[in-house]
């Protein structure tokens, strides 16, 4: 597959949330803020590029038998190098996220792109699939987010400044006289959120793949005199 393709199969056609259904404790528990699934997206997007380059560089090494305890033992150790680097750096936020950011080492799509991409495939081609399919996994977290935090509580990137600095407080908005509805900030509100957008993608993919399908058919030319 060439990088065009990796790309677009990690954004779009099977991103983890929205095509591949993976990911959902962390997609339902941090996207209470555009900031918290932001900042997920991103710790989870670092552990993905690493992961898959250290497994593709050491594919031809490693045997058949110990590859998934190998695998899994380098996903800790990024994890855990990711968690330290966030509470050393944006300790607010960690606070915010806690265990979950822990919790990326169990996240399938983690380990799934190690087993079926970067143990099979190059240095660069892997690690432009665990980017596009890091990013993929932010957007979608963002995306939910940004909606629930709306309508849950009437703001968008709150404390974005905890997670970009100082400089990205203009990011931090709220609606004038709107306290929210509790409900899209509980576990409902999440669900909710993602089957309207799952919907709203199937949707898009029917329609974009119905012009394609009605190919007009070209009659028959007429036998010769």
């Amino acid at each position: 597959m060439n990088i065009g393709g990796i790309v677009r199969d990690g954004l779009w056609e099977n991103n983890v949330v929205f095509s591949q259904m993976l990911a959902l404790c962390p997609t339902m528990a941090v996207t209470t803020t555009g900031t918290n699934a932001l900042a997920m997206g991103l710790a989870t997007t670092a552990v993905l590029v690493v992961s898959n380059v250290l497994v593709s560089m050491i594919r031809n090494v490693v045997s058949s038998q110990v590859r998934i305890p190998v695998f899994v033992v380098l996903i800790a150790t990024l994890v855990t190098i990711v968690d330290m680097a966030m509470n050393a750096w944006a300790h607010e936020l960690h606070k915010i996220l806690g265990l979950f950011i822990a919790l990326i080492v169990v996240n399938c799509a983690i380990l799934g792109r190690a087993e079926a991409f970067a143990s099979k495939n190059g240095v660069v081609a892997s690690a432009f699939d665990g980017l596009a399919t890091g990013l993929g996994f932010t957007l979608a977290l963002t995306v939910i987010g940004l909606i629930r935090e709306l309508l849950g509580s009437g703001t968008l990137f709150a404390q974005a400044s905890l997670l970009l600095g100082p400089g990205f407080a203009f990011l931090e908005m709220r609606l004038p006289e709107y306290d929210g509805a509790l409900l899209m900030i509980l576990p409902p509100g999440g669900f909710a959120v993602l089957g309207l957008l799952l919907a709203a993608k199937r949707v898009f993919e029917t329609r974009r793949e119905t012009p394609r399908q009605a190919v007009p058919q070209v009659p028959a030319s007429a036998p010769a005199a």
